[in-house]
């Protein structure tokens, strides 16, 4: 009897237990038990099986067709016949022989006109060998020679900065350098016409894109004050949420050049970390061909990151970025085009280093370069039909229908004709070329025109015979 009385006051108090607890908390224990019980004796999902005969399995697989490892694409597509149809003997210099025949160039990017430089190929063939063709390593596994530090050297002194990092390949290194600093959760602006490099960089770093209308301030700063505000809305993610601004110098699909005065203003009023591609401003802007800084007389320093390519003005090849040494840095550990690719073959680097010191030597080509551009703006502005696009010291024009039609196809067609009858006459055009699919903000078709400081005014009043007599022969026909 003695042993059922404390079994007995074990009940009661449990019983006086559930009377004083909560309504909630029952409520809750009983869902959890009735759930349990649910899952203690419901039946295991089984999805039923379809049993096919073996005469359905011939028919499916009968019926099956497998997909194309690549899309078909037509015989006559521009690039292809590009490829078969334009092959050059020689440098493309300011004058190159294409399929034979002698033409002047003005599809290059060859701005300074270094591509044929005496002095730079030598420096190239006196490194050749003295280091072999290539380094066959990334910089961090013995790929690293001492004509790459030097190099960097020498772009951080031209630039000003405290430091450089080289790419052995322009158009990995914005795409490299965005990743390598914004991640995911970060904010970026974005000017809507920036180069397809950048917007790889801008998908690798699956950062939160905020594309803002070409060249406008306005756009951008009611994107700024909309981040504002959601930044006071969830003011705990803002404090780790970090914001950047990516331009171009000089827009490579556009020609004009960006208003970096008023977006250093944007910079500090909505504290934001500004990135620069001047693959198309260095080597061109300036008095001395240091940029789009130098084109505004705006100390570097105001620049969080500056990124370009020595495929252009230079002549060479790869590309570098350059600013503060502690962010510089960063990159060797982060920049994946850094971090795994081969670097820059020694040869290369000799050249650009050459290139440099023909740029120190002789600035008196940056104003020769911004006459032949104000001259060749001008010039094709008169053609009639066409129009040009873009900043008038831009050594990039393009140069479009001035009433192109809703046929995009059609257009192309058009200017493409163009530059073959341009050929015909003595002149190497090239129609402006996208991937259609995959661009942010598809720009008008047009002809891509490069100048080069080479050029006289002989010269060029020839090339703009050409191109309006070219312009007419085709027009008058699709009229």
């Amino acid at each position: 009897m003695m042993a059922i009385i404390p079994a007995t006051w074990d009940m009661y108090d449990m019983f006086q237990a559930v009377i004083q607890a909560p309504a909630y908390h029952l409520i809750f224990e009983a869902l959890l038990i009735i759930w349990i019980f649910k899952l203690m004796f419901s039946k295991a999902y089984a999805p039923n099986k379809t049993i096919l005969t073996e005469k359905e399995k011939e028919e499916l697989i009968q019926e099956w067709q497998p997909e194309p490892l690549v899309p078909d694409v037509p015989d006559d597509h521009p690039v292809l016949q590009a490829m078969n149809n334009n092959i050059i003997s020689g440098r493309p210099d300011k004058v190159m022989v294409i399929n034979g025949k002698s033409v002047v160039n003005m599809a290059s990017l060859n701005f300074l006109g270094l591509l044929g430089d005496e002095s730079i190929e030598a420096a190239a063939q006196k490194a050749l060998s003295k280091y072999g063709v290539g380094s066959c390593g990334p910089r961090g596994f013995y790929g690293t020679m001492d004509v790459h530090l030097e190099l960097e050297e020498r772009l951080a002194k031209f630039m000003n900065c405290e430091e450089a990092i080289l790419y052995s390949y322009g158009f990995a290194t914005i795409a490299s350098a965005i990743p390598a600093y914004s991640k995911r959760g970060d904010v970026i602006f974005v000017d809507e016409g920036v180069c397809f490099a950048i917007q790889k960089g801008l998908i690798a770093s699956r950062s939160v894109i905020k594309y803002f209308k070409h060249n406008d301030m306005d756009d951008l700063e009611r994107l700024c004050i909309e981040q504002q505000k959601e930044d006071k809305r969830v003011p705990k993610k803002a404090k780790v949420t970090r914001r950047f601004l990516v331009v171009e110098g000089l827009y490579a699909k556009h020609g004009d050049i960006c208003p970096l005065p008023k977006l250093v203003e944007m910079k500090w009023k909505y504290k934001l970390r500004i990135f620069v591609e001047e693959s198309f401003s260095f080597g061109v802007l300036g008095d001395t061909g240091r940029g789009v800084t130098e084109h505004y007389g705006i100390n570097i320093d105001e620049i969080d990151l500056m990124a370009a390519c020595l495929e252009n003005a230079i002549g060479g090849a790869g590309g570098f970025c350059c600013g503060k040494k502690y962010i510089v840095d960063h990159q060797r550990l982060s920049g994946l085009g850094y971090c795994f690719s081969a670097s820059l073959p020694p040869m290369l680097a000799s050249g650009a280093i050459q290139s440099l010191n023909i740029i120190i030597d002789d600035p008196g080509m940056f104003g020769k370069l911004r006459n032949n551009c104000t001259l060749i703006h001008e010039k094709l502005s008169k053609i009639e039909g066409m129009r040009v696009v873009g900043d008038p010291v831009a050594p990039i024009k393009h140069f479009s229908l001035s009433e192109p039609s809703d046929d995009r196809d059609l257009d192309n067609r058009s200017l493409e004709k163009i530059t073959q009858e341009a050929m015909q006459r003595g002149l190497a055009l090239t129609p402006a070329r996208y991937l259609e699919h995959e661009e942010h903000n598809l720009p008008l078709p047009s002809i891509r025109i490069a100048v080069n400081v080479k050029l006289t005014e002989e010269e060029i009043d020839t090339c703009i015979n050409i191109v309006a007599d070219s312009c007419q022969a085709v027009l008058s026909k699709s009229s």
